[in-house]
């Protein structure tokens, strides 16, 4: 195997622990909350805390990786991520479990940054796209794999096994890379703007813990509120201090590349639809079809096929159509996708939603394959990391704000209704609005040139060869 394609997959090893351990901990919350003397709802705590760890020390992942070297902190990285898996596994309360899972949010917040920084620094940009693909594929098994073992794992043996089960991962990610991956060249660290870190961590922590609180009521809605309220305070306390700092912690200024601010500020979008649909429809089936959990999983994981499926033509397609039609297609068979599960029926015959599951996964992963590079059409290596940053602190945050939204218009249209629990008919308002506003995402990417990004997807070279 080729350098290239190494490189990538030992880096996916921190993304598979991740996206495993995301989808096995939710078959285990009442397993898990019977053993610490808890009620299942109180554990979102604990999956707010992992987002509110993510949402601090994301925007620090970039110095740190010029500080101390980007091979050092994802190996350190993945090493934090072990330690609070087993402290999740050996936690005898609620109070321990939580404080576990944001330390495994520590760890998991310099993983995937930092592990997307290094291919960004060592893949020339023509191949960025065929590593990035490389570099999702094993993180795109920890969804399928993932609630099937947890369910066994919790059945069969005990809920402590599926965090411990991240400790030979981990290690084996930890050998690989002192093994194989050298140290590799890195920007001149700059002073950390500490005043930046403490108010951009504020804003998004309370962002996402506010959202959280109020889309999954374990506290008081009034936590939900006061957070969100400081969040915004601190979120213009920032804006007033970047503008009067030399390197602040997020250069708001790469706003100013025209690329770069669509993939962001589109994308965004494109989750707020992508990240309610996942809290939705397995809801939807359960509620509303009768599903049990697991043939609800049964008909879900057929999304993360699809997704793997698109790994391996990502770069062929997008070498014959470009960023643009690509980006296009994708938000617009997504939207659709979206729109079909608002018309979805207890008779609606499960082969049929499988098909629309298998399509929209795949289009799905394109988009995600697609904006992974494109992000960085018009910034200089020497931005790079600035742009990584901003970049996945939008991910988390829209993702976090799409739970939200399907969350709200469902908990609106159930009060609506005179309360009681959702309907049929409540699901499928909420997948219109959220495939609606799916379709900005589309509508904004129609607006890129075609030529954009063709240095890195060779869509020019092609059509050069072609003639």
């Amino acid at each position: 195997m080729t350098a290239l394609r190494l490189t990538p997959l030992i880096l996916a090893v921190a993304l598979f622990m991740e996206n495993m351990d995301s989808t096995v901990i939710a078959t285990s919350l009442a397993a898990i909350a019977h053993d610490i003397g808890t009620e299942p709802i109180a554990l979102k705590l604990a999956l707010t805390a992992y987002l509110v760890a993510l949402a601090i020390f994301i925007p620090i992942s970039s110095w740190m990786a010029d500080r101390f070297g980007a091979r050092h902190v994802f190996r350190w990285a993945m090493i934090v991520f072990i330690l609070g898996s087993i402290c999740c596994a050996i936690s005898n309360s609620l109070l321990t479990f939580v404080l576990s899972r944001f330390l495994q949010g520590m760890g998991g917040a310099m993983m995937t940054p930092v592990a997307r920084l290094v291919l960004v620094r060592v893949t020339p940009r023509n191949q960025l796209v065929d590593a990035m693909a490389w570099l999702s594929i094993p993180g795109l098994i920890g969804p399928i794999v993932g609630p099937p073992i947890g369910g066994a794992i919790t059945t069969y043996l005990s809920w402590h096994w599926i965090f411990l089960i991240n400790v030979p991962i981990g290690l084996l990610g930890v050998v690989l890379v002192n093994r194989f991956l050298p140290e590799w060249q890195r920007n001149a660290p700059r002073k950390l703007d500490f005043i930046g870190f403490v108010l951009a961590g504020t804003t998004f922590a309370g962002w996402v813990f506010g959202i959280s609180v109020l889309t999954l009521p374990a506290l008081p809605a009034s936590f939900g509120y006061g957070a969100l309220i400081l969040g915004v305070i601190t979120a213009g306390l920032y804006f007033w201090h970047y503008k009067r700092t030399e390197h602040p912690l997020l250069d708001l200024r790469l706003f100013h590349f025209p690329l770069f601010r669509q993939t962001v500020i589109a994308g965004a979008f494109f989750r707020f639809g992508v990240g309610a649909t996942p809290f939705l429809f397995p809801l939807m089936l359960q509620l509303a079809f009768g599903f049990t959990p697991f043939e609800s999983g049964m008909v879900t994981f057929a999304g993360a096929v699809g997704a793997f499926i698109a790994k391996f033509v990502a770069e062929r397609i997008l070498q014959t159509t470009g960023f643009r039609a690509t980006l296009v297609w994708s938000t617009l068979v997504t939207a659709l996708g979206i729109f079909a599960q608002a018309n979805y029926a207890p008779e609606t015959p499960i082969p049929l939603m499988l098909a629309v599951l298998v399509a929209a996964g795949f289009f799905q992963s394109m988009f995600w394959t697609a904006t992974n590079a494109f992000v960085f059409a018009d910034i200089e290596d020497k931005d790079a990391g600035q742009a990584n940053v901003i970049s996945q602190v939008a991910v988390q945050l829209s993702l976090a704000f799409g739970v939200a939204l399907g969350g709200g218009v469902l908990e609106g249209a159930r009060l609506l209704g005179g309360g009681g629990a959702p309907t049929l008919a409540d699901f499928h308002l909420a997948f219109w609005v959220v495939g609606a506003v799916t379709l900005v995402s589309t509508a904004m990417f129609l607006r890129v040139p075609k030529t954009a990004g063709q240095h890195i997807s060779g869509h020019g070279r092609a059509a050069i060869s072609a003639e």
